[in-house]
């Protein structure tokens, strides 16, 4: 009996390392699943940190792109809008330089009209003594008073009749410094006061050759200012009043880019085939087929 008491014992104390041994394991593996799951959520809270700061640079780039846009899109908007008034001033540069020429040849013509009209013996025929075979009657001497010759320097414009009064010239001067005050207002960059400017010289004078070009300016100013569907407005105006006009098809043109700026693509493509369509040798047109081949 004492003999499996003390072989018990001897087990008993050989156990108790192992033992000890294993709950030390234990511990070790639970600090170990502890030590990892804190490293996980670090890991998961870093990764979401840093997909917000992505986020976060992504949407700040956006805006950035979007303001610059924007930027690029208003600086266009005025280049245009040099780039046609630069263009109205050569024509209209071009126009009086043939007003001038047709003025200077007209009165040349007049010139020398009237010198072969006073030269001696210019309009003066056979006399019928001559045509009869006898001598040449004398010619009466010369009046003391003669007529004064015409003045190369007298308008020739219409004579009023006596008690009825004469046609009354139109203000051109007055239209056209109307005109470029008004333009001078847009290239400053009022547009405000420009399209104010330009409505009230379509108002006063709408029979004046500047009035589509006034019309049109207004539509400009106003697009400008990103009021496209003024914009449209006003070129529409400038199309059912002046039909025929040179402007109509920048007008069109005009439309079709406030068209674009309000987002309505299809509108904006159909209005440009349209101008091709009917203005097809226009400077307009030619922009047109520029735009559509870049859509």
């Amino acid at each position: 009996m004492r003999g499996a008491v003390a072989v018990l014992s001897i087990a008993w104390l050989l156990a108790l390392p192992a033992r000890a041994a294993l709950f030390d394991d234990e511990e070790a593996r639970k600090r170990i699943d502890a030590t990892n799951q804190r490293l996980a959520q670090v890991q998961r809270q870093l990764e979401d940190r840093i997909a917000a700061l992505e986020s976060q640079l992504k949407n700040q780039g956006l805006v950035e792109l979007f303001g610059q846009v924007e930027q690029i899109k208003s600086d266009v908007a005025r280049l245009r809008g040099q780039i046609e008034v630069l263009t109205y001033e050569q024509e209209q540069a071009q126009k009086r330089q043939r007003d001038l020429y047709i003025d200077l040849d007209s009165r040349l013509r007049k010139l020398e009209s009237g010198s072969a009209a006073s030269a001696p013996g210019a309009a003066t025929g056979p006399s019928p003594s001559a045509s009869l075979g006898l001598p040449p009657t004398p010619a009466p001497p010369a009046s003391p008073v003669s007529a004064p010759a015409p003045s190369a320097a007298t308008p020739a414009g219409p004579v009023a009749a006596p008690g009825r009064p004469g046609p009354v010239a139109p203000d051109i001067a007055g239209e056209q410094r109307a005109y470029d005050a008004a333009l001078d207002q847009f290239k400053a960059g009022s547009f405000g006061a420009a399209i104010a400017s330009f409505a009230s010289f379509v108002k006063s004078y709408p029979k004046s050759p500047l009035a589509p070009s006034a019309q049109y300016w207004i539509g400009n100013a106003q697009f400008a200012q990103k009021d496209y569907r003024a914009a449209i407005v006003a070129q529409r105006q400038l199309i059912a009043a002046y039909p025929e006009s040179q402007k109509v098809p920048d007008a069109l043109l005009n439309i079709a880019t406030s068209q674009f700026e309000m987002g309505d693509g299809a509108a904006s493509r159909r209005t440009l085939e349209g101008l091709i369509a009917k203005y097809p040798q226009s400077d307009a047109a030619t922009k047109a087929r520029q735009r559509l081949a870049i859509r």
